[in-house]
């Protein structure tokens, strides 16, 4: 029996993310991963969108993703570019790095972290109890967690064994994805009744990304001639088709977890929720459940919050999936053509030329719009943000919302709101005067910085609002609270969401 404080059964990005963010925060994590080695097969996904960005950038590595990738909008609602380049953030683009990549480049920052993994071998089944998780692996040993977290994809073994169903809507078409070599120079792609068809030539100038919607809806593992009878049906060649080095099929079967916790068990990414892969949002969607679920489980693994800190995942992350699986669906009809659906498709272009539509897709496919229902921030339920319990106020506009990467002046010297945020600690920024927050007792981890901003500050989607008097920032860079430097709400926010207060 070896017992380590989280089992992570899963090293895609959502557990490697999530195994980056435990580390952190000192929790003794492990990765479990059906993979012999670290290589991806396959490009995969395609790139990052800014939210994703944002978040590697308060961990201080955005730029090892940036020196290999290429900055460029790759927004786009079915393909209707979206273009995000007037947005208030530093990263106002997204970032064309396929997954191999994605994953390459995390798996170094979660090794350099000290996580181990153990390879070829993965998660077969677990028995849970009050204490904690007996996990059983393919090799037939057994692990003894206080949690488990299933990053196992969408067929999700762990999901499975926790018995939580896995609702919504059945595939309608399937698609082919492929990296092969051919002998003829193929044409850039179409639109049709069927769907989507296209290629496009990786970096070594021989290897060809295919992507193929078959004539009709298949499953299981594809073959060769599976590909081959696709590229046949749309174009009548297979363009001298002889070489598949990986070949893949999904479709646009659509489900979520009915619920993302069961006891000590929870779940992340795809074992979460699948959707067909329309605007890119799945890789990003995963990578920021970790980002949420993260200094949530290590608050409760070390004591400082009690259990149930963790339905506040399950409350927050649960409705942004669902809002990606209502749009993939909608894009989805708008990958086929015909007389009526091109029509539809003009349309939507004619919209989302306009700057408000444009925006609003923006900001939800990119992630910059993402606010959490945190009622009013202070822990106490009332819902009304001004702490008399009348419920008669909102709160600031910027609860709940990712805080503004802003320039800030310290006693320490400039710096900005994601440089504070490196060692994934809950933060509080005083804009008030100096010292105005010295008596508050912070929890232990907390950490409060006098500091000087802009007093206007410009949300994406929202635009300009004024800025509070403090703020009260948790390590995934969402206020969780914000208010005048002498609302006595501040210090019930603050144990409410990072655990009792240091005593004096």
């Amino acid at each position: 029996m070896t017992d380590r404080a989280v089992v992570i059964a899963g090293a895609g990005p959502t557990g490697l993310m999530l195994a980056g963010e435990l580390a952190l925060a000192g929790v003794d994590a492990l990765l479990v991963e059906r993979r012999d080695g670290p290589e991806l097969e396959g490009a995969r996904a395609g790139g990052l969108h800014a939210r994703t960005i944002e978040i590697l950038d308060q961990r201080g590595i955005a730029d090892r993703f940036l020196a290999e990738g290429k900055a460029m909008q790759v927004q786009g609602f079915s393909m209707i570019p979206l273009d995000l380049s007037d947005f208030p953030t530093r990263h106002n683009y997204g970032l064309a790095l396929f997954q191999r990549e994605f994953e390459r480049i995390l798996a170094r920052w979660v090794d350099e972290l000290g996580v181990p993994v153990l390879r070829g071998r993965e998660v077969t089944g677990f028995v849970q109890d009050d204490a904690g998780v007996d996990v059983a692996l393919s090799d037939g040993r057994t692990l003894r967690a206080g949690f488990l977290v299933g990053c196992d994809g969408g067929r999700s073994v762990v999901r499975k064994g926790a018995g939580i169903d896995f609702v919504g809507w059945d595939p309608t078409k399937s698609t082919l994805i492929a990296e092969v070599e051919m002998a003829e120079e193929p044409p850039r792609g179409t639109r049709d009744a069927v769907g989507i068809h296209g290629f496009h030539k990786m970096d070594d100038g021989r290897t060809i990304r295919t992507v193929v919607t078959e004539q009709q809806l298949a499953s299981g593992e594809p073959t060769y001639q599976d590909l081959r009878r696709a590229l046949v049906a749309v174009w009548g060649t297979d363009f001298g088709l002889h070489h598949a080095a990986w070949l893949s099929r999904f479709t646009d079967m659509t489900r979520q977890a009915a619920v993302y916790r069961n006891g000590r068990v929870l779940l992340a990414g795809d074992a979460a929720h699948v959707h067909y892969p329309v605007g890119g949002q799945g890789l990003n969607t995963g990578v920021q459940d970790a980002v949420n679920l993260g200094w949530k489980l290590a608050q409760v693994v070390d004591g400082v919050s009690p259990p149930h800190l963790l339905d506040t995942y399950e409350a927050e992350r649960h409705p942004v999936a669902a809002r990606v699986l209502q749009n993939t669906m909608a894009q989805t009809v708008l990958t086929r053509s015909d007389a009526r659906i091109d029509a539809l498709r003009d349309t939507m272009t004619e919209l989302l030329g306009m700057d408000e539509p444009r925006k609003r897709l923006a900001g939800m496919i990119s992630g910059l719009d993402i606010r959490y229902d945190l009622g009013d921030g202070d822990g106490d339920g009332d819902g009304d943000g001004d702490g008399d319990g009348d419920g008669d106020g909102d709160g600031h506009p910027v609860l709940g919302r990712r805080m503004p990467d802003l320039d800030l002046g310290t006693a320490a010297g400039p710096t900005r709101v994601f440089d504070l945020l490196h060692d994934a600690a809950p933060l509080i920024l005083n804009f008030g005067a100096a010292g105005a927050l010295d008596a508050v007792r912070l929890p232990g981890r907390a950490r409060l910085v006098d500091a000087v901003c802009a007093r206007d500050w410009e949300l994406p989607v929202v635009g300009a609002v004024d800025a509070p008097e403090a703020v009260a920032v948790r390590p995934d860079g969402h206020v969780a609270w914000a208010g005048s430097t002498g609302d006595p709400a501040l210090a019930r926010a603050l144990d409410a969401w990072f655990g009792a207060s240091a005593p004096e």
